[in-house]
């Protein structure tokens, strides 16, 4: 398993699942907190006031002490200001945070692999506080009616902020964020006949929203010097939602100054119409990302002062890359995989459901139960359940070609408590010939008859709405 080469101090297998210190108190103060939004801070209840308290005490050690500490009495008493929600957010966003951090450490220990350190942003240009104190207030009315009390008139508050924040580019990732957050709300209106409440992802989009609004923390991405060298993709991550489609290309960026090599992300992003589903999504995409033909056909690109930020991830410009030779994904993951260093993570994006590390596996087996769960064994140690639910229809590899390979190109996530594999290449034998299967396979374009359907069936429903489109124009 190449993923675990040897390290000090022991068998790096065992040391991969070992628990991590501090991480499962971490999360229960989150779900403390969390538990309190379920039924709103307006008139909170024994059981709520017992939450916050809970959470407050996380920090008694710390420098947010005091604060935090004012916060929850605020909020167990049902007075607590904008001001007082704000330090609860940044205080639980601080504790994943945590988390995240001694996640990543863990992995960077038995992948070997180094971690750049954060460089900090520019301040961004000067965003109106009228804005931004609406945004604010809407989110502080929604943490006091809290997930059980919402209807569609609280919801509906946020409209006229994000038609406000919409025109400023630099409030466009504010408004974007209310605004899916707002859309998630209304459509589960009224919250008191909800079955299940997310509680943990709603707390994460209001806490985020909720920093995000405090003049000073929207600032500029950190940029490093031009990236000029060679490309080599590893896989695609693609992701489908029922209005947009993003495709995440992640690959090992070699510099051409002979510097070390560096995990890099590039990403192409689509509004997408109902209509169009499986290998039809690529027509969507391509027109953004000449990176995607390259991935199809399984050759690197030569990028010449490509902008990279501090994140590692590629500002897409396809007039600064061409087409170069070809470059087997299981080939780099070999050779370079281990080699190269993983980029920073910006503050606000510490969170544990963003890591996404990739990794190499090799000589495993892989077991299936009786529902269908796939999960994935190295030497007799314990198993790693394989995330089959994210494979992309999109492209060739199925769940029963990851359970019949050899080797594998995987994310390593970490989700409730453990480490789990999201495969983007899988090596399997053929016919006695060794073939690599990609989720992004038919990134480029596909003779295969199931996608080649797909594809025909996009082009159509293309074709139809330009039509309509223009009609509607021309009227």
């Amino acid at each position: 398993m190449q993923w675990f080469p040897p390290t000090r101090g022991g068998d790096p297998a065992a040391t991969a699942e070992e628990p991590v210190d501090g991480v499962d108190e971490a999360l229960a103060a989150v779900d403390a907190l969390d538990r309190a939004l379920v039924t709103g801070l307006l008139r909170p209840q024994p059981a709520q006031a017992a939450g916050l308290a809970e959470f407050a005490e996380a920090f008694a050690a710390s420098p947010l002490a005091s604060r935090v500490a004012e916060a929850a009495e605020k909020a167990a008493a049902g007075t607590a200001g904008e001001d007082h929600l704000v330090a609860l957010a940044a205080a639980r966003t601080a504790l994943l945070g945590s988390v995240h951090d001694a996640v990543a450490e863990h992995a960077a220990q038995f992948v070997r692999r180094d971690r750049a350190p954060h460089t900090p942003g520019d301040p961004a240009a000067e965003q109106p506080a009228n804005l931004l104190a609406a945004a604010r207030s809407w989110l502080a009315d929604v943490a006091r009616s809290g997930w059980r009390g919402l209807d569609h008139e609280t919801v509906s508050g946020a409209a006229p902020v994000v038609t406000a924040m919409l025109p400023d580019p630099a409030l466009r990732r504010l408004a974007t964020l209310l605004d899916g957050f707002a859309a998630e709300l209304a459509a589960s209106c009224p919250g008191a006949s909800l079955e299940r409440v997310p509680v943990r992802r709603w707390a994460d989009l209001w806490s985020r929203a909720l920093l995000l609004t405090v003049p000073g923390a929207l600032t500029a991405p950190a940029a490093t010097a031009p990236a000029t060298g060679r490309l080599l993709p590893l896989g695609v991550d693609l992701h489908e939602h029922a209005t947009a489609v993003q495709a995440q290309v992640h690959a090992v960026f070699e510099p051409a100054d002979g510097s070390p090599p560096l995990l890099v992300r590039a990403s192409a992003s689509a509004p997408k119409p109902d209509t169009i589903v499986g290998a039809g999504l690529w027509q969507l995409l391509r027109p953004h990302m000449s990176l995607l033909a390259a991935v199809g056909e399984g050759r690197s690109m030569e990028l010449d002062a490509m902008p990279l930020t501090a994140e590692g991830d590629l500002v897409w410009d396809d007039a600064r890359a061409r087409t170069g030779e070809p470059a087997d994904a299981f080939a780099t993951a070999r050779v370079a995989l281990s080699t190269a260093a993983e980029p920073a993570t910006a503050p606000l994006d510490r969170h544990p459901v963003r890591l996404a590390v990739p990794v190499l596996l090799e000589g495993y087996t892989t077991e299936s139960d009786d529902d269908g769960a796939l999960t994935l064994t190295v030497a007799g140690r314990p198993p790693y359940a394989v995330e089959t639910d994210r494979l992309p229809v999109a492209g060739p590899l199925t769940p029963e070609a990851v359970a019949a390979s050899g080797a594998c190109i995987a994310l390593l996530r970490w989700d409730a408590g453990a480490h789990r594999l999201q495969p983007l290449a899988v090596e399997t034998t053929v016919r006695r010939k060794t073939v690599a299967l990609h989720a992004g396979g038919w990134a480029g374009g596909t003779t295969d008859k199931t996608g080649a359907k797909a594809e025909k069936a996009a082009t159509d429903a293309v074709a139809v709405l330009r039509e309509r489109a223009g009609r509607l124009l021309r009227k």
